[in-house]
């Protein structure tokens, strides 16, 4: 059997590993972070991410650890309710619980951190040559790259990809408050500003956490990455400390030590899933903007069809291939949805469609 190396130690990395591990294939996994780096916040799981996670975790461990969600409630900013809509098996986790939970299966001796790969070329055979920083180099039959969506390998192999910005970012924090958290049931609420461009969405993880998140047009508002949590703090009661009381409770109640500056890029196109003996899953594959809440279940898609074609095949070409043509028309059906709910998002909001819900299917 192949031995396999996983660069990238986030939720497709980590679900790749644990497929690997329940069948007995030879890997080991790196990541450039230190462990307890648990940067990032949030996660929405539909039905289907759900039965993914199922097959590699304890899934009452997740249960304990987020909460499923009822309905999906939209607003107009002052909070009057615009529409509602029943959601079957929809879950919310945080990014460290998802995590935490996702590390438990790998063996300690199987995952290395603080390490940074840098793709060197290719040998005459066609084998990726990978050097650590230290010059010395990685020795794997297949390289499976799920290095995030800016993905260093991905652009070193697809020189003329076109990374674009996409015309919305994010912050999203969490805030820990059971007072406030005691006012919300579990429902996915999201407040949307009359003129567009403009909402705040509200998910409760437990009895005292509250995942929050605004997303906003980058023509009409601007934020910087290096902005101090003071700066964040401003950016959010400017422009959302008018708004409905819940709003503005949570903003003005939050630590913003934590609370992360999403920047939200796409391929322009798709590139191949594979190249020689690389293959990409997850965002590094096919980075899906926010608005289609799939990034993880497709991640768990990936790595599960990858591990199951990479048993099932004796030439790994073959693998790759009928992985690529498996994965390829569903993340496609995404991010064109993803396309549409973001120029939905821009519109006024009496232009918007009616009971439209934030989340893309199939």
């Amino acid at each position: 059997m192949n031995t396999v190396a996983i660069i990238g130690a986030g939720v497709s990395g980590l679900s790749m590993a644990n497929y690997l591990e329940k069948n007995n294939i030879d890997y080991h996994l790196y990541e450039r972070r230190k462990k307890d780096d648990l940067k990032g916040h949030g996660f929405i799981l539909p039905k289907e991410g759900i039965e993914y996670l199922s097959n590699i975790i304890d899934i009452n461990e997740l249960y304990e650890r987020g909460s499923f969600l009822k309905k999906y409630i939209h607003y107009n900013h002052i909070g009057e309710i615009l529409s509602e809509k029943d959601l079957e098996d929809v879950f919310v986790v945080s990014r460290s619980s998802l995590i935490e939970i996702l590390s438990k299966n790998i063996p300690s001796d199987k995952i290395t951190y603080e390490k940074t790969l840098n793709l060197q070329g290719f040998s005459s055979e066609g084998k990726a040559e990978i050097q650590f920083d230290d010059r010395s180099v990685l020795d794997a039959d297949i390289i499976v790259a799920s290095d995030g969506s800016r993905s260093r390998i991905r652009r070193n192999i697809f020189e003329d990809e076109i990374m674009k910005a996409v015309l919305e970012n994010e912050v999203v924090n969490i805030i820990e408050n059971e007072e406030l958290a005691s006012q919300i049931e579990s429902n996915f609420l999201k407040f949307h500003h009359e003129n567009g461009g403009l909402t705040f969405g509200v998910l409760k993880l437990s009895s005292t956490k509250i995942l929050w998140y605004c997303q906003f047009d980058i023509t009409r508002f601007f934020i910087n990455e290096d902005y101090t949590p003071d700066c964040i703090r401003q950016f959010m009661m400017d422009h959302f400390g008018n708004w409905n009381p819940l709003v503005s409770s949570i903003i003005e109640g939050s630590s913003y030590e934590n609370a992360h500056i999403w920047r939200v890029y796409e391929l322009e196109k798709l590139n191949p899933f594979h190249h020689n003996n690389i293959v990409f899953i997850g965002d590094s594959a096919h980075p899906l903007i926010p608005f289609t809440s799939q990034g993880v279940t497709s991640a768990l898609k990936d790595s599960y069809i990858l591990t199951n074609l990479l048993m099932e095949e004796e030439n790994i070409q073959d693998a790759f291939i009928k992985y690529e043509n498996e994965r390829k028309p569903e993340i496609e059906t995404h991010i064109k949805n993803g396309r549409t709910l973001l120029d939905q998002f821009l519109l006024p909001l009496d232009q918007q469609p009616k009971n439209t819900l934030p989340i893309s299917y199939k």
